[in-house]
């Protein structure tokens, strides 16, 4: 039997980033490790520039999701104006957002564009395993965290607040389908996602029993190695599908 720490992700909005290439700031159908990474991350108080709590944090935790909803695509326009920044010898700082638009700089503003992707009304819930003994974050104290987080999570963006609480809870279980089974995550007012359908997506990554045989395995760039220089590794991540009921 292993223990896992299962909670819940749902929200309005939520934006899990994929890899970006100009001006486009996709979102994947799911959450990403470096989101969910992120969130814990927050909710245990882990600053940004906290490299190494990042990596132990990143190192103990193995993560699987269960997606009962992708949610709906949306796509919003982003139009920016940025004042010049100077040189590398002379730097311009600017202490309000309005000196940077009123001051006399006016005249070299420049407008950056960005289309960045959400997804509406997506739930899906997470587990998590340790993937070494005696890590410094065991996995009662990250439920613990989740409860009552020290900095405000998210759901991929600061834009996205959560909707329903997490309900982190940890059970003991000999696969993870089953981990997900033993979990009580209620929907408190009836919620129901508007695109949820009687299937659910399975994604794990490598270190766990699934209980289920993968369909496909993709790699995909989601695993922090730096938050400061914003840098990912490839990882292996599979797939399968459940059945309602299962």
């Amino acid at each position: 039997m292993t223990d896992y720490l299962v909670f819940r992700l749902y929200g309005a909005l939520s934006s899990w980033g994929d890899v970006a290439v100009g001006e486009v700031r996709p979102s994947a159908d799911r959450p990403s490790r470096s989101a969910i990474l992120g969130l814990v991350a927050a909710a245990l108080g882990i600053r940004r520039d906290e490299e190494g709590r990042h990596v132990v944090l990143g190192n103990s935790l193995g993560i699987g999701v269960l997606v009962t909803s992708v949610g709906k695509p949306l796509a919003d326009y982003h139009t920016v104006q940025v004042p010049p920044s100077g040189s590398s010898k002379r730097p311009r700082r600017y202490a309000t957002r309005r000196e940077e638009l009123a001051g006399r700089h006016r005249s070299e503003l420049r407008t950056i564009l960005s289309r960045r992707e959400y997804r509406m009304d997506s739930l899906a819930a997470v587990a998590a395993w340790m993937r070494v003994p005696d890590s410094p974050f065991p996995l009662g104290c990250i439920a613990n965290a989740l409860d009552r987080p020290t900095f405000v999570p998210y759901l991929g963006r600061k834009s996205c607040p959560l909707a329903l609480p997490m309900q982190p809870q940890v059970v003991s279980a000999s696969s993870l389908v089953r981990a997900f089974a033993a979990a009580r995550l209620d929907s408190p007012g009836g919620v129901t996602p508007q695109a949820a359908s009687g299937r659910r997506m399975l994604y794990w990554e490598d270190g766990c029993e699934p209980g289920v045989p993968a369909e496909r395995t993709e790699f995909r760039r989601d695993s922090p190695v730096s938050r400061r220089r914003w840098q990912f590794e490839v990882r292996r991540e599979h797939h399968a599908t459940l059945e309602e009921g299962r």
